[in-house]
């Protein structure tokens, strides 16, 4: 397959170029940045350049965006601009180019303040049936891209489904409070559990989100590893998190013991992929318990992919107070 991948030079750009074209797709990088997964540098606002690239296409993985650590750098205007109106032009192209299959990545910070439930309220069980309320430009601007798409496959027919992906990015944590208490990687062991996903599994739905698109003609999916959690939990979760952890994965303690590690006190929310899993056939390997059995024998809890593509950063410069302000 022909396969456009926009913002092929970030951190699921990247990882997308490299296994399309290890499984022999011809696949074709556009991305405002050089790099040696982009074959094409310019904007997906530039509706020429997105025109030119989507000759021949069957298939269109749409990943690039303005992220959250841009809300602090980035104009409101700038948001719109690429994350709605570059949107926009890739589907008016997909349309005309006869594109077979369009998978739009979205975030799961679109949910907003949906995420946080008020103080002694149980942490929130977050499927696709949330009703999103946004807290910035940023999960405004993803929000009404996801709503462009929805309308495209309505009124075109074009087959489109939008990921919403929880983190899966190896920069730091954005609060200060969590990068003072906690090592990385505990913080990222312990988000494995509610709120991130490893690269590689990413990955993996995209490419069955290509295949899967036609015959489900739209869908919203939350793409973040499997949790150990059940409904039940809830209440307890937000309260006392490592008696829960304790239950559902009986003998973390010792292997964090070991490393001292810590859980979560309390966490607010949890990420469920069961409609991923059962509509596009996704199997997420990376989820905790793959992560402590990878820790006891003293590996990475990465994949291959996530250590190989490493860290890409924000921005140019750094900032006092973390990676990027804080909106």
């Amino acid at each position: 397959m022909k396969i456009l991948v926009t913002g092929s030079a970030g951190h699921l750009g990247e990882a997308l170029m490299r296994r399309l074209r290890h499984d022999g797709h011809e696949a074709i990088g556009l991305d405002v940045s050089a790099s040696a997964h982009t074959d094409a540098v310019g904007s997906i606002v530039d509706r020429g350049l997105v025109a030119r690239c989507m000759r021949g296409v069957d298939a269109v993985l749409h990943t690039a965006t303005l992220h959250k650590p841009h809300v602090a750098t980035h104009s409101r205007q700038d948001f719109v601009d690429t994350n709605i109106s570059g949107t926009l032009n890739l589907l008016e192209e997909a349309v005309s180019a006869g594109v077979g299959a369009f998978v739009f990545t979205s975030t799961t910070s679109a949910f907003g303040r949906a995420l946080t439930p008020p103080p002694g309220a149980p942490a929130a069980w977050v499927t696709e049936d949330v009703a999103p309320v946004p807290r910035n430009i940023y999960g405004t601007t993803k929000i009404a891209a996801e709503s462009l798409c929805e309308l495209f496959q309505h009124k075109q027919g074009l087959p489109l489904l939008v990921l919403r992906t929880s983190r899966f990015f190896p920069e730091q944590d954005d609060l200060k409070s969590a990068r003072e208490a906690f090592d990385d990687a505990n913080i990222k062991a312990n988000e494995l559990l509610f709120r991130r996903v490893d690269i590689e599994d990413v990955v993996d739905a995209h490419l069955l989100a290509i295949q899967r698109a036609p015959a489900l003609g739209f869908g919203r999916y939350i793409i973040s590893a499997t949790t150990p959690f059940q409904r039940e939990d809830l209440a307890e979760l937000r309260e006392d998190a490592p008696a829960v952890l304790a239950r559902r994965v009986p003998g973390y303690e010792a292997e964090y013991a070991r490393r001292g590690w810590r859980m979560f006190p309390g966490i607010d929310r949890v990420y469920v992929n069961e409609r991923a899993r059962a509509d596009l056939g996704w199997a997420p390997k990376y989820d905790f318990a793959h992560a402590l059995q990878r820790l006891r024998e003293g590996l990475d809890l990465r994949s291959d992919l996530a250590r190989s593509i490493g860290s890409k950063g924000y921005h140019e410069h750094a900032f006092a107070e973390g990676p990027y302000p804080v909106d």
